[in-house]
């Protein structure tokens, strides 16, 4: 057994006799009595009190000690006595991927893990509180695939809690807990009714931002932050090298998400329609920092500027203010009741002009591998994977195949191939 009990009760002294006995000691009635004590793998001292009368729950508890230590799978109890709430935002303060990226963990772990299992000791976590979480979770947050990504980033946290030692195993990976559905996965374009509808219920100043999301595959910050230079009206083609999003509440350039410059078809159409639009809005100068609010200023003369034309357009009020009533009177989402909000309607916000994007492109014969570098994709596998479903039927392509071999032959009533000779 590691380590060895102590009796608090009791000491050993040596009597006149030379003999060693034992005496009550000055703390014997009072207090806890036993003292399980062992040496943990760092060299230094650890301990752990229990009451007179649980003298065998200290041997099994060191015994269980030393079981871990040879398992590799001993937890220092000082490390799982820290919280969730404690770790979580340590862990958040070390994330070193894209602010975008590290705000939208942020809300999650804030806004439903953290009010939940923030007070839990990392120690003490069993799956059966994962289980009571998700089922919390679920009468918030009412999208599954939301949840899922809520679920994936507790996940990675006590990922995260095992590697630093907090705890022996991650409960989200108990048999016994079910993570959300990842959702259907299958995308449902906007036909093009739809879309002209949204586009006409829009305020006029930002129709053309359904133009240039449904015909040239632009994400919602991408169009916000089109610049006069970035078009090519001459050339035929837009030149994808920035956006406005949100860092900490405050609005800024960035490059295009994962960092990546892409050039874009324009069509004459669109190519049209922009002109119109920079005719009866004229394009802004806007000054904003780049990448963080203490960032160096930036100034781009931008197509898409607020109702006021004063400044960029912040995508939440946007969505609130224009996106959701548009919605509503296109008879995409029902009108709120009075004092409510818009229903949450994930499925149908501007990134759907992205997937009526490349289903048009699908639909016309363009490749895949085309349409990835369009939609500013990494990998053109994930472009398919996403899309798949949209190309031209193959089951029609087969069909034709074969009935081509058969073009300018006779076949018998059952068939070229029937067996003669019955």
């Amino acid at each position: 057994m590691a380590g060895h009990i102590q009796d608090r009760w009791f000491k050993t002294e040596t009597n006149s006799d030379g003999k060693t006995v034992r005496v009550k000691s000055d703390r014997h009635g009072s207090g806890l009595r036993y003292r399980a004590r062992y040496i943990g793998p760092d060299g230094t001292e650890k301990s752990k009190s229990f009451p007179d009368g649980q003298k065998r729950l200290a041997e099994k508890w060191l015994t269980h000690i030393e079981a871990d230590m040879s398992r590799g799978q001993y937890v220092d109890p000082a490390a799982s006595r820290v919280t969730f709430r404690q770790y979580a935002e340590k862990w958040l303060s070390t994330q070193t991927t894209a602010m975008t990226t590290r705000e939208s963990v942020q809300s999650s772990l804030r806004g439903h893990a953290i009010p939940y299992l923030g007070p839990r000791p990392l120690g003490s976590f069993k799956p059966e509180h994962i289980r009571d979480w998700l089922s919390n979770l679920e009468s918030a947050v009412p999208a599954s695939s939301y949840r899922r990504v809520i679920y994936n980033n507790v996940s990675t946290v006590l990922n995260a809690a095992v590697d630093d030692g907090h705890l022996s195993k991650n409960p989200c990976h108990a048999q016994s807990v079910r993570p959300p559905a990842p959702g259907t996965g299958r995308i449902v374009p906007w036909d093009t009714e739809r879309a002209f509808a949204v586009r006409a219920a829009l305020p006029e100043r930002f129709r053309a931002t359904v133009d240039v999301g449904g015909g040239c595959g632009l994400r919602q910050g991408e169009i916000f932050g089109l610049p006069v230079e970035a078009i090519g009206f001459d050339t035929g083609w837009l030149h994808i090298a920035n956006q406005v999003k949100v860092a900490r509440g405050h609005l800024v350039f960035a490059p295009p998400k994962r960092e990546k410059e892409r050039d874009v078809p324009l069509p004459d159409r669109v190519a049209q329609i922009l002109k119109q639009h920079m005719e009866d809005f004229p394009p802004v100068d806007i000054t904003l920092p780049w990448l963080r609010p203490d960032g160096p200023p930036v100034t781009k003369q931008l197509v898409f500027t607020r109702l006021d034309g004063a400044g960029a357009v912040r995508r939440t009020d946007f969505n609130l203010r224009a996106w959701k009533p548009a919605l509503v009177a296109a008879g995409v989402i029902p009108a709120p009741n009075p004092g409510e909000r818009h229903q949450a309607a994930r499925e149908h916000g501007m990134h759907a002009l992205r997937h009526f994007y490349a289903s048009v492109l699908l639909d016309a014969g363009e490749n895949v591998k085309a349409l990835s570098a369009y939609l500013g994709h990494n990998d053109p596998g994930f472009t398919l994977r996403v899309y798949t479903h949209l190309m031209p039927s193959s089951d029609a392509r087969a069909r034709k195949a074969v009935d081509s071999l058969y073009e300018g032959t006779v076949p018998g009533p059952d068939g070229p191939q029937t067996a003669q000779g019955q």
